[in-house]
């Protein structure tokens, strides 16, 4: 792992905080599946149940549907079965709650255990959902996208607010006169986190938000990223982007009610 200089005290914890994660790589493609992972596009959703709307009776859009019979295992991770993450396309912060990042009402997580392929079981006809030509809708990007997914492992990503602790205690007990953004700003040249993923270390343009968490529940890891993306024209706001956050005792029971929702731009 390579570190700089001055925080080479730090090696062993930091190497310790290392975890795998799937790199997940878009590309534009009108030819998916009800059922493949994409990025935008149409969900498998099957009839007779409920299709998410906002308060306002408004049906969400798809942000990313990931079928985890295609990818790489992860630990604690589904195997199989779809997750879907959903956004209100006419809400101006995508569908987040600044004052509660788990109220589901303008977005929305669904988990679907079992996958049927039998398109005469699932919604097709989908002219219900808003239409792109809407001047009203806000959305990260428009079309669809096949993803690929690569296992990687990283440390903690230099925009986590644990690193930060890390980062003050060296500064506090070291005898050498040791500036703590400059150490900061070291690491983050190294490890930023900037990558379309599930699982790992997340990447902010602001603050990491779980800093203000009660410190007394479980603390919540990342779930899945999707990040601003010049070659796939993915814009959350200003070059932002979007976080969902998991407790992995809720993860490992496949529980996704309390999902943590996070947005932010330059």
């Amino acid at each position: 792992m390579k570190l700089p200089t001055e925080l080479e005290p730090l090696r062993k914890k930091l190497e310790a905080s290392q975890k795998p994660y799937l790199k997940i790589t878009p590309s534009f493609s009108n030819k998916l599946t009800l059922w493949e992972s994409k990025f935008g596009g149409y969900p498998y959703f099957p009839k007779g149940l409920k299709y998410p709307k906002s308060p306002e009776g408004k049906p969400l859009v798809l942000l990313a549907q990931i079928n985890f019979s295609e990818t790489l295992l992860l630990d604690k991770f589904p195997k199989e079965g779809i997750l879907q993450f959903y956004i209100d396309s006419y809400h101006d912060l995508f569908g987040i709650d600044d004052e509660d990042m788990t109220n589901q009402a303008y977005f929305r997580v669904m988990y679907f255990d079992k996958i049927d392929l039998d398109e005469k079981n699932l919604i097709t006809d989908f002219t219900f959902l808003p239409s792109i030509d809407d001047p009203d809708i806000i959305l990260p990007f428009i079309g669809s996208f096949a993803l690929t997914f690569e296992r990687k492992y990283e440390p903690i990503s230099g925009y986590d607010y644990r690193l930060e602790n890390l980062v003050e205690g060296l500064v506090d007990s070291s005898e050498d006169d040791l500036d703590y953004c400059d150490l900061l700003d070291d690491y983050l040249d190294l490890y930023d986190g900037e990558e379309h993923k599930l699982g790992g270390y997340a990447f902010f343009t602001q603050d990491d938000p779980r800093m203000n968490f009660d410190d007394t529940v479980e603390p919540y890891e990342l779930l899945f990223q999707m990040i601003s993306d010049d070659d796939a024209d993915i814009m959350w706001g200003d070059a932002g982007v979007g976080n969902f956050f998991i407790q992995p005792s809720a993860l490992e029971k496949l529980d996704f009610s309390r999902v943590v929702y996070s947005y932010d731009c330059c």
